[in-house]
């Protein structure tokens, strides 16, 4: 029996994805031992911070790194550095930057809600959002535009969440920061290449510990040594509350270090995903597909699209009825206010992909 059941929690079937509201991953036994014995030993925090920053630039091939308790944490922190680098009495004056470089650029169609705001994650770093262009149109004159003597960065979001269509590309960012010797951020934190934005030319690049790497709950972020250097000083200042721990640093570098032994797991998503539309496309009323993530990611879902006049119930009903047992089942939901409902086989534990088909046959066949 699993620590929440013991402790009388429901069991949760996790298909919604690398959620930070589902506990994000399942870390595996060698990064569970890590968590355990580093917290039961002692170490200087600050050479752990420094040893961690190495860690994470061998593995991203950044010229250093600086761990952090999650990617949210990263957006404020590395925003406080492009800010106040590493003066102590600009650190201790965030967020209050009245007066200083701290306007930071983002196309208005990445100024998204991940669980929160993006934009608050910024301010709580000290940076005044700028938001250029339409929620579904960025020029790159835009972004030329909002440059001015108060810009402290340009910021891009890669993620599902902001808008896919009509946005400047990041190497349209990269050409606007560069010319005018400004620091690109990049917001990557559920992205599985660790690489691929530092060997572009980010200057900042952020993720999640939790999420593609599987480690604890916890955060990274790389890039130039000077900047990072900045963003490990600002835990004497906004850093503080939002500091890791040893235990979170030791999975995390254990998680780093295990992630070049990773495989690709996609040929099973798509053998999982496939038995599990197939079952269901025996029913009149939910058609099955399989989809590829909507930020080009080598995620493989599938996508139920549920027809209220044919099953008696919505895409909510359905999805409301799966998480209200004891044993509850969260599908992915970006979508059920039109009708689908998806299924991430990433997080799934061995076969319970035919639980989920049981449970939703069950409840539009009305079997008891």
């Amino acid at each position: 029996m699993g620590f929440f059941k013991q402790q009388g929690l429901r069991e949760i079937i996790n298909a919604s994805g690398k959620m930070t509201a589902l506990g994000a991953s399942a870390v595996r036994d060698e990064i569970g031992q890590a968590l355990k014995d580093a917290s039961q030993d002692y170490v200087d925090i600050e050479e752990l911070y420094e040893y961690a920053g190495q860690v994470i630039a061998e593995i991203t091939r950044a010229e250093d790194g600086c761990p952090t308790c999650g990617a949210s944490a990263g957006i404020a922190i590395a925003t406080a550095a492009v800010i106040a680098g590493k003066n102590l009495s600009l650190i201790e004056r965030i967020p209050d930057t009245e007066g200083l470089q701290n306007e930071i650029i983002v196309q208005k169609g990445h100024v998204v809600n991940f669980g929160a705001s993006i934009a608050q994650m910024i301010r709580i770093g000290g940076g005044k959002v700028v938001e250029v262009g339409q929620a579904n149109k960025v020029q790159k004159d835009h972004i030329e535009e909002a440059v001015n003597e108060k810009t402290a960065a340009i910021f891009y979001i890669k993620s599902h969440h902001a808008v896919q269509k009509g946005m400047q590309s990041i190497e349209a960012m990269l050409d606007v920061a560069h010319r005018h010797n400004l620091p690109l951020i990049i917001d990557a934190a559920a992205e599985e290449d660790f690489q691929k934005y530092i060997k572009m030319g980010a200057d900042i690049v952020i993720y999640s510990g939790g999420k593609a790497l599987e480690g604890p709950t916890s955060g990274l972020i790389c890039g130039k040594k000077e900047l990072m250097e900045a963003c490990r000083k600002q835990y004497k200042g906004v850093g503080r509350p939002m500091k890791i721990g040893k235990e979170g640093m030791a999975g995390l570098i254990t998680a780093l270090k295990l992630y070049s032994s990773k495989t690709s797991t996609a040929e099973l998503q798509l053998e999982r995903m496939t038995k599990l539309c197939n079952r269901l496309n025996e029913y009149d009323g939910l058609t099955c597909s399989i989809k590829q993530d909507e930020a080009g990611r080598e995620i493989y879902r599938a996508q139920i699209q549920v027809d209220k006049m044919k099953i008696g119930y919505s895409a909510m009903e359905l999805l409301h009825m799966l998480k209200s047992g004891n044993l509850a089942i969260f599908l992915r939901d970006h979508y059920a206010n039109i009708g689908i409902l998806s299924v991430d086989p990433r997080p799934l534990l061995n076969g319970q992909e035919d639980i989920i088909s049981d449970e939703i046959i069950k409840i539009i066949t009305k079997e008891k």
